[in-house]
């Protein structure tokens, strides 16, 4: 039978077969959330998925991981098994299992249960493991906020918008440090630790971005003038990515405004705030 039920996060065929039988009811279970059997599916699923998180922080110390280590590994291997029936059961209860492999969830869902086998041959990687935190995202669905996700785009576009000032403001960034890590190389040179331009350009990114490890610091004069015109050259520019992301989201969010496209009957005038009673351009009544 067709789901007559459309939604982003639904993945129906768009041939008109649609499903039935068990697969049409797992399918209603596992990618809905109106139904009781649906929401419990989604609830059992979340809290699995922060159990089996919780599991790895838990095995990277290393108190813990001496007393409970078997404990703890059987754990994760059951929530791994779990889970790859759960992806498994996905992809055949929908009609386009590719579609939905390839899709930010179906992605997500490989990638969180990767680590564990490949733990088999990288001591280690089952620590990846955290990336199933992602899939929490589902949260939006099941508690009904699936209009936050506007705002999601809203900002997602504003990110978008500012990536090329931002790649430019980083280039120039990293031809700044570079200049000034030379430079405080030939003022202070190896005997005060600036034993390379690498070294020099390090400490230059430390302290141009305020973070000051203080592992390393000038000893001279001229040095230390440096330093103090980076630090407050700093300041400056840390701004400077803000203020671009912040213009672009307001500019984002305008067009995302209602009032944006709200259309005058008099002029045609469009633009209004949302809360507008009056058009801007010509005075008229909205």
């Amino acid at each position: 039978m067709n789901d007559p039920r459309p939604g982003p996060l639904r993945f129906a065929s768009d041939d008109g077969t649609g499903l039935t039988g068990w697969r049409a009811r797992a399918n209603d279970i596992i990618y809905g959330h109106e139904s009781v059997a649906g929401r419990a599916f989604d609830v059992a699923l979340i809290v699995a998925i922060l159990a089996s998180v919780s599991v790895v922080m838990f095995e990277s110390v290393a108190g813990i991981r001496a007393r409970h280590g078997p404990l703890l590994k059987t754990a994760e291997w059951t929530f791994t098994v779990l889970f790859t029936l759960e992806y498994g059961l996905r992809l055949l209860c929908v009609a386009r299992p590719s579609r939905y492999a390839k899709s930010f969830f179906g992605v997500v869902d490989v990638l969180a249960i990767l680590p564990t086998y490949a733990s088999l041959f990288l001591p280690g990687a089952q620590f990846l493991l955290v990336i199933r935190t992602l899939r929490i995202l589902r949260v939006f669905r099941v508690l009904k906020l699936v209009h936050y996700l506007a705002e999601i785009e809203v900002l997602m576009r504003a990110l978008r918008a500012s990536g090329r000032k931002i790649i430019v403001f980083v280039y120039a960034v990293l031809t700044l440090v570079v200049i000034l890590g030379s430079l405080m190389y030939l003022v202070e040179g190896p005997q005060n630790g600036f034993s390379s331009i690498p070294r020099g350009v390090y400490w230059a990114i430390v302290t141009l971005t305020t973070v000051g490890y203080g592992d390393i610091s000038p000893q001279t004069n001229g040095g230390q003038f440096l330093a103090s015109v980076i630090m407050i050259l700093g300041y400056g520019i840390i701004a400077v990515p803000t203020g671009i992301v912040t213009v672009e989201l307001n500019r984002s969010a305008r067009a995302a405004s209602p009032g944006r496209n709200k259309a005058c009957e008099a002029c045609g005038g469009t633009d209004h705030d949302d809360d507008a009673r009056h058009c801007k351009h010509c005075g008229a009544r909205l």
